[in-house]
């Protein structure tokens, strides 16, 4: 089975006419006249109106170098993903006011509080990932996981600022 290169055009006995806009290791994403995306197989049945000329076909998509790049990244450093603070507190601000009303309060805008409440949790994660990939005995992880947890913990009363509970901390179950 020769493979197709991206802007080959086909005919789907299905979908009709339509131009492959990106291979992948097991099929075809091909945008149809009629259908619009569709994904297919790389053996599936259908007729080759233009073959696009490329010797070297790459069935790698762009989308999964970055997707993996992304994992990797995220693995092996303190790069983050961005996480959207929930729309209720977008461009709002933190106001701190001291008991003593002759001190002046300070004002933060809350996105950049949140910001720093993500890195810490981000680098809680890399600190966490490097415990556990240590030359510790298992009894010193177990202990060091334990602190942790309970950072997470400590730091729920913050999950009220994200979007997503996905990414809420999680502290010890009781």
């Amino acid at each position: 089975m020769k493979l197709l290169a991206i802007s080959s055009r086909i005919k789907h006995p299905e979908f009709g006419l339509g131009v492959i806009t990106n291979v992948t290791p097991s099929e075809y994403w091909v945008t149809f006249i009629e259908s619009g995306l569709e994904t297919i197989a790389l053996d599936a049945s259908f007729e080759i109106i233009e073959s696009a000329d490329n010797n070297a076909v790459d069935t790698v998509s762009m989308y999964e170098v970055e997707a993996s790049l992304y994992q990797l990244l995220k693995k092996w450093s303190d790069a983050s993903e961005i996480i959207p603070i929930a729309d209720k507190w977008k461009g709002g601000k933190l106001v701190l006011e001291p008991k003593d009303t002759l001190l002046s309060s300070k004002e933060i805008p809350i996105d950049t509080f949140f910001h720093k409440i993500v890195m810490v949790r981000d680098r809680i994660r890399v600190m966490e990932q490097k415990i556990n990939a240590s030359k510790l005995d298992d009894q010193d992880k177990i202990d060091l996981q334990q602190y942790i947890t309970r950072i997470y913990g400590s730091l729920t009363t913050f999950n009220v600022l994200f979007s997503s509970k996905n990414h809420h901390f999680k502290g010890m179950k009781k």
